[in-house]
C-alpha cells in the first residue's frame, strides 16, 4: 500500500543538510519566513492554561483565522490536573491508575473550556485522542491524518490530547511536547509553537536565545528538566520536540503563554520567544515516523565499512556487515543501527527476525539466501550531532 504522504520530499542520507553560516541578516530573514506559514500547530502546557488562557487562545486563532484562513490546531495538555482538583487530589499523583483516573474526570472540564471559550468567538472545536500506539500503526495513523485533513476543511479547530485515561508507559508519548512533534508531519504543519511559562530558551546568563539552528550545537546544552508538579515536559522536552519538528521541515518557535497576543506576534515575524528554525532538507513523514515515531525492539550492529556505506552513501544494511543483534525483534519492527563505537548511526524497520538476522550475520549472499537485514527504503539515517 502507498501512504498518501510519500509525496513529500525525501531526506538526503543523513536526513537533512546542516544549514550553512547565516549572514547577518539571516535572523529577520527567520523570522520574516513565518509570516508565510499557512498550518500552526499551538502546543500549550498545563501550567499555562489557567484564569483566561482558553478565552485569549481563542481570540487569537478567531482573528488569524478571519484575517489570513490559517488552519490552526491546538494540542493541549491539561486533563490531568483538572481531574486533579475535581476530584480532590492534593497532588498529582504518581500512580498509574490514578493518573487515569484524573485524565478520565478532567478531560470533559478540557474540552468544555475550550467549547465554550471558541463558540463565544464561532469557532467549532473537535476533541482528538490519541496514544503513541495510533501513531506507531500505520494504518491509525493514516486514518488519524484523514479524520484531521477532513475536521481543518469542515472548519473546526481540533484540539488534540493524549488519551491518558487509558495510556500506560508502553503507549505514552512522554509529554505532550513529544506528542506536538509527531503532529507535526500528520498535519503536514510548517510551523509548531510551544508555548510554555518561560519566555523562550536561555542562555547561561539568563537571556533569551533568539534563533537557533542546530540544536547540538546551540541549545541542548542550555536545557533542563522539568520542575513543575503540574505538568511533566521542561526545556529539555520542548528542545528535543523542536529537534524532531525541524527535522520534518517545520519551523518552532518556544514563547511565553502569558505574552499578550503571542501567537499572532510570532505569526508577523516579530522578535519573540526562540525560533528554531526548518532544515533545508526535511524528512519525509513516512522516514520522520520511523526515526522519531516508532520505538526501536533492539539493535543492529554493523562494521565500520557498513556504516560508512549506510551514512554517505545510503545503502542497505547487508548480512555481511551485520556484527551481531540486541534485544528482540520480528519482521517489521523498528531497530537502531549501532556502529562499532556503540553509537546509534540510524533507525528502520527489520526485514527479518533477531534471530535470522544472528543467524546469517557476517555471511555473503548465496543464490538462494537472502541478505538485506534492512533496505534502504526502510531506513533513515540519523543527522549526526
Amino acid at each position: 500500500m502507498v501512504d498518501p504522504e510519500d509525496h513529500t520530499a525525501a531526506a538526503g542520507a543523513a536526513g537533512g543538510a546542516r544549514a550553512a553560516e547565516p549572514a547577518p541578516d539571516a535572523e529577520p530573514a527567520a523570522r520574516a519566513a513565518l509570516k508565510r506559514c499557512r498550518r500552526v500547530i499551538v502546543k500549550i502546557g498545563s501550567k499555562s492554561l489557567s484564569g483566561d488562557a482558553w478565552d485569549r487562545l481563542a481570540a487569537e486563532v478567531a482573528a488569524l483565522r478571519g484575517r489570513s484562513g490559517r488552519s490552526l490546531v491546538i494540542v493541549s495538555s491539561g486533563a490531568i490536573a483538572l481531574g486533579v482538583a475535581k476530584l480532590g487530589l492534593k497532588s498529582r499523583p504518581k500512580d498509574m491508575a490514578w493518573l487515569q483516573a484524573a485524565a478520565a474526570a478532567g478531560q470533559s472540564v478540557l474540552m468544555q473550556r475550550y467549547e465554550e471559550a471558541f463558540g463565544k468567538v464561532g469557532l467549532l472545536v473537535a476533541q482528538v485522542l490519541l496514544t503513541h500506539a495510533d501513531l506507531a500503526d500505520r494504518t491509525r495513523t493514516n486514518n488519524a491524518r484523514n479524520a484531521l485533513a477532513a475536521l481543518l476543511e469542515a472548519g473546526a479547530v481540533p484540539i488534540i490530547n493524549e488519551n491518558d485515561a487509558v495510556a500506560v508507559e508502553e503507549i505514552k508519548f512522554g509529554d505532550n511536547d513529544q506528542l506536538a512533534a509527531m503532529v507535526t508531519p500528520l498535519c503536514e504543519a510548517d510551523l509548531l509553537i510551544l508555548l510554555s511559562d518561560v519566555e523562550g530558551l536561555l542562555d547561561g546568563d539568563g537571556r533569551r536565545v533568539p534563533v537557533v539552528r542546530s540544536v547540538a550545537r546551540e541549545a541542548r546544552h542550555l536545557a533542563g528538566g522539568s520542575t513543575s508538579g503540574v505538568g511533566t515536559g521542561g526545556m529539555a522536552s520542548k528542545v528535543e520536540a523542536a529537534r524532531r519538528a525541524t527535522l520534518a521541515g517545520s519551523h518552532v518557535v518556544i514563547a511565553g503563554a502569558r505574552e499578550p497576543n503571542i501567537v499572532t506576534r510570532i505569526l508577523s515575524g516579530e522578535d519573540v520567544g526562540t525560533l528554531f528554525t526548518a532544515v533545508p532538507q526535511r524528512l519525509s513523514a513516512r522516514k520522520h515516523w520511523i526515526a522519531y515515531t516508532l520505538r526501536p525492539r533492539g539493535a543492529i550492529l554493523v562494521d565500520r565499512g557498513a556504516a560508512e556505506a549506510i551514512s554517505a552513501k545510503n545503502r542497505s544494511i547487508l548480512a555481511v556487515g551485520v556484527l551481531g543483534v540486541r534485544g528482540t525483534f520480528l519482521p517489521g519492527d523498528a531497530v537502531a543501527v549501532v556502529d562499532p563505537e556503540g553509537t546509534e548511526i540510524a533507525r528502520g524497520l527489520a526485514r527479518m527476525s533477531a534471530s535470522d538476522a544472528a543467524r546469517i550475520a557476517r555471511k555473503k549472499r548465496d543464490d538462494a539466501g537472502e541478505d538485506v537485514v534492512i533496505h534502504r527504503d526502510d531506513l533513515v539515517v540519523l543527522p549526526s550531532e
